[in-house]
């Protein structure tokens, strides 16, 4: 299993995801799952993949193939929506060839990708690309994507991000997501990738590596859970309930 999390803010673009990988408690490993495709100046596209790593390191490996060719690429395409069908065409070759066999049988090949990012003379987009290849695209009403294990980082992000938040309070709420979804799912851990992209910048990508060390994460999660119980402890108890 694995997180991951992209949002399409007012300011920008922000992408964070975990390294982990688990076919077992015996078999974890670490693998990036934050793929960049860029031209200075021009364009800068970013996925966040989840599901089978088999899958998914195929479908990079095609689309990064495919940047040297005469054909349309990740590096060609004249929109974010053209780059959101170019890797739903890729997920569905992918899992079409691999999923074929009789050797297959009961193997899970699906996975899921965000892509954002910001091709010149358009805004920044966000999509959700399914394994069947569809998708859909963020809006200033849904602003955020997740997939993976999801369900752990999401009330926080639910209760503080909005289109016009800042970067700077997005990666913080992101952050805290991923501490609450790494306490309660062994399946999802560090290092976190984390992107910023302030928008019509066309900025160099500069991903940041967030470890078990960094002081900045630390902090901020150990006084995030010292807040958590000081609320908990200033509520009231229930009128009604009888000991």
């Amino acid at each position: 299993m694995t997180y991951c999390v992209a949002m399409a803010l007012q300011d920008g673009l922000l992408f964070a995801s975990d390294s982990r990988t688990n076919a077992g408690v015996d078999h974890i490993a670490t693998f990036r799952k934050m793929h960049v495709f860029e031209t200075a100046g021009e364009r800068l596209v970013v996925l966040l993949s989840a599901g089978n790593l088999a899958t998914t390191q195929s479908v990079i490996s095609l689309l990064r193939s495919r940047c040297g060719g005469d054909g349309a690429s990740l590096l060609t395409v004249p929109t974010m929506y053209a780059a959101a069908e170019l890797v739903g065409q890729a997920v569905r070759e992918v899992i079409a060839r691999d999923s074929g066999g009789e050797m297959t049988q009961g193997v899970d090949f699906s996975c899921s990708i965000l892509l954002g990012g910001q091709i010149h003379g358009e805004a920044p987009r966000l999509f959700n690309v399914y394994a069947a290849g569809n998708f859909i695209e963020a809006t200033e009403d849904t602003p955020y994507f997740q997939i993976g294990e999801a369900k752990y980082g999401k009330p926080i992000i639910d209760r503080v991000v909005r289109h016009d938040t800042a970067l700077k309070e997005a990666l913080k709420c992101t952050l805290i997501s991923f501490d609450s979804t790494i306490r309660s799912n062994l399946s999802v851990g560090l290092p976190v990738d984390v992107l910023s992209y302030r928008r019509d910048s066309y900025a160099p990508a500069k991903p940041y590596r967030v470890t078990e060390h960094d002081p900045y994460f630390n902090s901020i999660r150990q006084r995030w859970g010292a807040g958590l119980r000081q609320v908990f402890s200033e509520l009231d108890d229930a009128g009604w309930f009888e000991q």
